[in-house]
């Protein structure tokens, strides 16, 4: 009887707890926020679709797109750029993933320099009407990498630089 409440009260918080994988899926890229929300960025393990998702710990507040279709890979568009060489060819890495949703831009973003060693993640909100709102995402919690968006069906863009 001991047992079986142990276990019951382990599985309370689980099943109350936001749903940012389904069984079916497996991550490219997420992160937790500063202010204490999660990113995460799925894919179906066969290639279905592609959804992001924000929120809290215990609740998603965005699906996009809202439907698991295979159209889904064409509403994201990705562009990155890589140069070697260290501090003394200025070298970066930089991983961008943007989406428009309800008059708004989303652009997830990895970047690293290596001038300053610095490294950043996050999500820049742009409105309407041009005002931006960043979201700093904790470095360390990164799980995945947006690089692995190369080989699929995600539209890809040049920064012609």
């Amino acid at each position: 009887m001991r047992n079986s409440f142990l276990f019951f009260a382990l599985m309370i918080p689980l099943a109350f707890s936001a749903q940012y994988l389904l069984p079916n899926e497996e991550t490219i890229f997420s992160f937790n926020t500063k202010n204490g929300k999660t990113m995460s960025l799925v894919k179906d393990k066969k290639n279905a679709y592609i959804q992001y998702r924000f929120g809290s710990k215990d609740h998603v507040e965005m699906e996009f797109p809202a439907s698991r279709t295979k159209e889904s890979w064409k509403q994201f568009t990705y562009n990155s750029y890589h140069r070697g060489g260290g501090k003394q060819n200025a070298g970066m890495d930089l991983n961008y993933l943007s989406f428009s949703n309800n008059n708004y831009k989303y652009q997830l973003f990895r970047t690293y320099y290596a001038e300053d060693e610095s490294l950043s993640t996050g999500i820049t909100v742009t409105d309407s009407k041009g005002k931006e709102t960043d979201i700093k995402g904790i470095y360390k919690t990164i799980k995945g990498c947006m690089c692995n968006l190369e080989d699929t069906e995600v539209k890809k863009e040049d920064f012609g630089l």
